[in-house]
This record gives structure tokens, sequence and C-alpha cells, in this order.
């Protein structure tokens, strides 16, 4: 019999998500979409957009909120992918140039980042936003004045023509690197659960002989398994993926991914990001060297999101060069929150689940604005009025509940003395 308390709880604590599920199944009613057309493009923008989202847990973890200077990150993908199309190197060879060069520039970037953020506690997520503007006028003064300007560049269309500068777009089939990473390997859905579930299956048994899980998660693991690859044999569900595709490399990597975030905060580090995040004061007193694993919380997103950049910009086909990374931070931000995460807790689940909602509102808001108010421009609107509101949405909820906890009720009563 369900319980009416667990369900209200569930239903409080994630309202945010289910307040997504019931916006996704109404603009999908009036979209006039087909279930295949949306399964299918729900599978191309997760594969693009869940690296990404993922990179924002660990700073999440460590109490440091949404870092929100991710944009600063896609930054250095970026200009590692424009030095890549000038040295004219094609295709896969290229996207691996360009992840070797992302990531020294990304770490450097973070290292700056995590150095500032220190200076900053308590206001982590205003300082990242910030910074992200502030790195966004230095990489147009690169893009538009210094390369192309002072320092040449020769390879045809990277410059803008008459002028000088980078063009507004970069476009990445010439040099063969749209879908570099996709099409290595990439199968039908149902190839692609048969191939998951099998791999997942794997994981589960050896995780529960080396008692990493318990028994009943493995059995989680094996039963979603078997009844994934026993649904898609029913025809009619099987009719709703016919237009999905899975590109394998791509979802390994963000399989990979979780499993980097779950085997990471096992380890040691990873122990030290939960002690920092839950209380810096005791974290100290206990010889945790907070700004070190502050600093090293922000490296390892800024250069994740970096390459959850060049796994975005290949799958899109072109790069819009001044303005590909300016929304990076705010959509990816507001995707976990979608997923039930909130600004000091974030799991792997909840990343994939508020991307997989996030991305579907996306799909689903224009054709349903055009039906019914005859423009589909408001579901553009409608899109970043979202966007900000979820955070703000997150950022309310979170002062209401962490002013009712034990701690906030003892800190505010001494202040009254």
């Amino acid at each position: 019999m369900l319980n009416k308390g667990k369900l209200a709880a569930s239903v409080k604590n994630n309202i945010v998500t289910w307040l997504f599920v019931a916006l996704c199944a109404v603009c999908f009613a009036f979209s006039g979409q087909s279930f295949t057309f949306l399964l299918g493009d729900v599978m191309s923008r997760l594969s693009r957009n869940a690296f990404i989202v993922l990179s924002l847990i660990i700073p999440v973890v460590a109490g440091m909120g949404i870092n929100f200077a991710i944009t600063i990150g896609a930054m250095a993908a970026q200009i590692a992918l424009l030095w890549v199309l000038e040295f004219q190197i094609p295709g896969t060879p290229g996207f691996l140039l360009a992840v070797a060069m992302t990531i020294p520039i990304a770490l450097l970037f973070g290292y700056f980042i995590g150095k500032i953020l220190n200076k900053m506690k308590g206001q982590e997520m205003i300082g990242s936003l910030i910074m992200g503007y502030f790195a966004n006028g230095l990489y147009q003064l690169l893009f538009l004045f210094i390369f192309g300007n002072l320092i040449p560049m020769n390879a045809p269309g990277l410059v803008i023509k008459g002028s000088r500068g980078i063009a507004n777009t970069m476009d990445l089939k010439p040099a063969k690197m749209m879908y570099a990473l996709d099409n290595i390997w990439k199968v039908k859905f149902e190839q692609g659960l048969y191939i998951i579930a099998g791999l997942a299956t794997v994981y589960a048994v050896a995780a529960l002989l080396t008692k990493r899980v318990s028994p009943k998660k493995a059995m989680a693991w094996l039963g979603v398994s078997l009844g994934s690859c026993l649904l898609i044999q029913i025809p009619l569900i099987k009719g709703w993926f016919t237009m999905a595709s899975i590109p394998m490399v791509t979802f390994l990597l963000v399989g990979f991914l979780c499993l980097f975030n779950i085997v990471l905060l096992r380890t040691r580090l990873g122990q030290q990001f939960r002690a920092v995040g839950q209380n810096r004061q005791v974290a100290n007193a206990a010889g945790i060297n907070v700004d070190r694993t502050r600093l090293i919380a922000i490296m390892i997103s800024t250069v994740l999101a970096a390459l959850g950049q060049l796994i975005f910009v290949q799958n899109m086909g072109s790069l819009q060069t001044y303005g590909a990374h300016e929304q990076v931070g705010l959509y990816a931000g507001a995707a976990i929150l979608v997923g039930g995460a909130s600004i000091v807790r974030a799991t792997n689940t909840q990343a994939l689940l508020g991307c997989l909602l996030f991305h579907m509102m996306f799909i689903v808001v224009t054709p349903a604005g055009a039906n019914l108010f005859g423009d589909a421009a408001i579901g553009e609107y409608f899109r970043v009025f979202v966007s900000y509101g979820v955070i703000a949405l997150a950022l309310v909820l979170h002062g209401m509940y962490s002013n009712k906890t034990p701690e906030a009720k003892l800190k505010a009563a001494a202040e009254k003395e």
C-alpha cells in the first residue's frame, strides 16, 4: 500500500522535478509532435549535454554550489579547437589533439578560478557567475583582436572576410570533425540498449563479488537491465525508438564520468570534499586543507566542463565563436537543479534526470508555443524564463530549508541573545 506520507515528502523534496515532469507533459500534449520524434531528439540532446551537466557535481559536494564558471572551461575548449582548425588536422585525430590541448588550458583556468573563489567563501555562485562575464570580455578581445591580427591565422574560413579577427562561426564539416566522436561507434537504440544492459550486468556482478555494493542494490541493477531488454521487445515500445540512435563512445564516456564521480567520492580526497562541503570549520579542525580541497574541486569541474564542450561542439558540427559558451553555465546549472539536486547536494542520477527533463522541455515548448499562441518565439522566451526561474526557485528553497535546520535555529537563538 502506498505510504501517503512518504509520497508527500517526495513531492515536497523534489518539487522542481515534479513541476518539470508536469510541464513537459502539458507542452508535449500541445506540441503536436510524435513520441517517436521526441525520443529521437532527446537521445541526441542527452548525448551532447550530459557530460557538461555531470561536471557540476564535484563542486556541489565540496560546498561551492553551482559552478557557473564552467563557462570559462568552455572557452578553454574553444581556444584549443581554434588551434586545431588552424593546424588543419582533420577528423578524430584532430578531435583528440583538441582534447590534449584543452586539458592544460582548462587546468590553468581552473586554478585561477579556484584561487579567486577561495577569497569569496560563501559567495561562490555569484562569484563564479561574475567571473564568467569578466572572462567573456577577455575572450572577445582574444578572438576579435589578438587572433587573426597580432597572431595571424592562415586556415581558410577562420578569419572574418574583409576584416580581422575570428569569424562568427567556425564550421567543423570541412575539417571532418563533425561527429568525430559520435560516428566512431553509432548503433540503433535497441542494439545500444543491449550493450549498455550487458555492461551494467557485468558491473553489478563484479561489484557484488567484490562487496562494493549490497546484494539488494546489485539485484536492482540486474532487474533494471533485464526489464529494459524485455520491454524493448514490445512492438509499441520498440516503435517509439525507431528514430533514436546511440553514439556508443559518447555514452560510454558519460558512463565513465559517472563511475569517476562515484569512485572519486569514495577516496580520501572525495571524503575531504564531503567534509569541506558539510562544514568548513570542522574540516579545518580535522586537519583538512580546506582551500586546497576546494581548489582541486574547481579544477576538476573546469576540465570536465571543457571536455564536455568539445563533445557538444562535435555533435553540433559548428561553433558559434562568440556565443557558444555564454549559456553553458546557466543551462547546465538549471538542468542539474531540475533533476532534484540542490546547491549543497547532487548525484549522477539527479544530473542525468535533470538533463533529460530540461532538454525535453526545450524540444516541446517551441511547437507548443506556436500551436497555442501562434508564435514559436514564445517558446524561446519561455526557455530563458524557466532557466533563470529554476535557479531562483532552488535558491529560495535552499534558504527556506536551511533556516529550519537545528544548526540554523541555534545560531538564530544565539543572535537574539
